[in-house]
This record gives C-alpha cells, sequence and structure tokens, in this order.
C-alpha cells in the first residue's frame, strides 16, 4: 500500500481516501471496569479496516463505539468530518453506519425477503396506515425498494431462498441475508462482527468473495472483526490490533504480522 496527499492506493490499484471515521482517544468503562483505555485510529474511505485480538480485547466494544451502541466516557467519535455526539440506533443508520452481529440477529418466521426488506425502514418516507392499506405513494415506495433488495439479493447468489423463512436455512446462509439485510440500508460505512464464525472453509471463502466484491463494486467502507488470521491478512488493507483494552499494532498486515508486541500477545509466532 502506497500513500499519496489524498489517501492511499491498495493492492491491486484499489484508491482509498481521506479518513471517513476517526476514533480519539476513547476510553470505555463498565462501572469500574474499563473495556478500552485511551484508543486512537481512523477508517479511511473505501478500505477495508480489520479490529482484531484475544478474547476480551475490547473488539466488540470498540466495535459498538463506532455502531453508536456505546457512547465513551472519554474521547470523541468523528464520521464525514464532523464530531458525533450520543445518537439512537435509527439515526446511526441514517448517517450511514450499518452492521451485522456476531450472534445471528434475523427474524425466522419471515422470509428471506422481508428479512432484507427490513433494513430499508429508516429510508421508508409514508405513514403507517397508507403502508397498511398499500396504496398510493406508499406502493410505489415499496415497489422501489424492493426493487432495490431483488439486486441485493442477486448480487449476494440467494434467489433460490428469497421466500423461504429464514429458521429454514442453514448457518452459512443465514450469515449471507444478514449481510444482505445490512446492505439493503445503503451504508457508507459496513460493520461486521465475525461474519466467518462458525462457518466452514467454503462458506469462509464464499463470504470473503462477497467481502470484497462489496468494498470493490459499491465502494463501500468495511470495518470488520475477525479471528481467522488468514482471512484477516488477505482481506484487510490496514488492521488495528488490541489487547485488553489497550491498542498494540496499527498498520499494514504485514506491518502487524511483523510487530513483536502483537506477536507475543495474540499470534503466538516464535519470533527469531
Amino acid at each position: 500500500m502506497t500513500q499519496d496527499a489524498s489517501g492511499y492506493t491498495a493492492a491491486g490499484g484499489r484508491k482509498i481516501g481521506g479518513v471517513l471515521m476517526e476514533m480519539k482517544n476513547i476510553t470505555l468503562r463498565f462501572g469500574g471496569v474499563k473495556a478500552i483505555t485511551d484508543i486512537s485510529f481512523d477508517i479511511r474511505d473505501g478500505e477495508i479496516r480489520a479490529i482484531i485480538g484475544p478474547n476480551g480485547a475490547g473488539k466488540s466494544s470498540m466495535l459498538n463505539v463506532i455502531s453508536g451502541f456505546y457512547v465513551p466516557q472519554e474521547g470523541e467519535v468523528w464520521f464525514k468530518g464532523y464530531k458525533r455526539g450520543p445518537m439512537k440506533p435509527y439515526q446511526v443508520a441514517r448517517l450511514g453506519i450499518a452492521r451485522t452481529f456476531q450472534n445471528i440477529a434475523l427474524f425466522d418466521g419471515m422470509s428471506v425477503l422481508d428479512n432484507i426488506m427490513t433494513g430499508r425502514l429508516t429510508m421508508m418516507k409514508s405513514g403507517l396506515l397508507s403502508q397498511a392499506i398499500w396504496w398510493g405513494g406508499a406502493q410505489k415506495e415499496e415497489t422501489e425498494h424492493r426493487e432495490k433488495v431483488e439486486k441485493i439479493i442477486d448480487f449476494l447468489e440467494i434467489q433460490a431462498i428469497r421466500k423461504t423463512p429464514v429458521g429454514r436455512l442453514p448457518y452459512g446462509l443465514k450469515k449471507r441475508v444478514e449481510l444482505a439485510r445490512a446492505l439493503a440500508a445503503e451504508p457508507k460505512l459496513l460493520l461486521l462482527d465475525e461474519p466467518m464464525a462458525g462457518m466452514n472453509v467454503e462458506e469462509k471463502e464464499d463470504m470473503s468473495r462477497f467481502i470484497l466484491d462489496v468494498n470493490d463494486e459499491f465502494g463501500t467502507t468495511i470495518a470488520l472483526i475477525e479471528h481467522d488470521m488468514g482471512v484477516v491478512m488477505d482481506l484487510s488493507d490496514r488492521v488495528v490490533v488490541m489487547d485488553y483494552g489497550r491498542k498494540i499494532g496499527d498498520g499494514t498486515p504485514d506491518e502487524v504480522r511483523n510487530n513483536q508486541e502483537v506477536i507475543d500477545a495474540y499470534l503466538g509466532v516464535a519470533h527469531d
């Protein structure tokens, strides 16, 4: 990766722009316990940014700060050049941030199509009554949203299960549906919390391909937590490493791979 005045050029010639989100001196406490201690890093427009570390390092807490679910006691969160204050989840979604979850959070009794449609809710302007009777502007609006959702279904190659209740799907496909729902919100920043957890090798290869395609074709900036180091090193433009709530490494995959503190704390590779 090479740097210029406007950002970075990643491997393969992908252009990575300026800072999209910046975490400045973030400290998060739960009672007397510090989950995050004075961590700063940025996420650049168009990149795939990984957050890694051992269990209990504070990764999910950091993702929850980025998504607005947690408000840190100290530090600042900046997004698109503006300091972000406390926000409701729907306000964060409207700002252009969407996420998937470590534990799948879908509606099992609803079809794949209807689950993905819930990702469009913050964009719907018609009232509850007009939606209920599906008339006039509400009918036109829902048709437009369904067209957007159908494109995502095609993109993620889940056409064959579009009418299937999510509860009947195997784990790997549920993960793909959750990704589809997040994409339906048309996020500028997509947060992925352990997208490969529990998957077999084939499912991981498919998910890795879709993540790269989302970044490349949609231009979506991605921040992800992932324990599979092979996936992290293959997908990421930059990696931030946490341990016991502190930042111990930050850089390209090669820089992180050769950082002795990261090796000692996480990677467990002998140092010559």
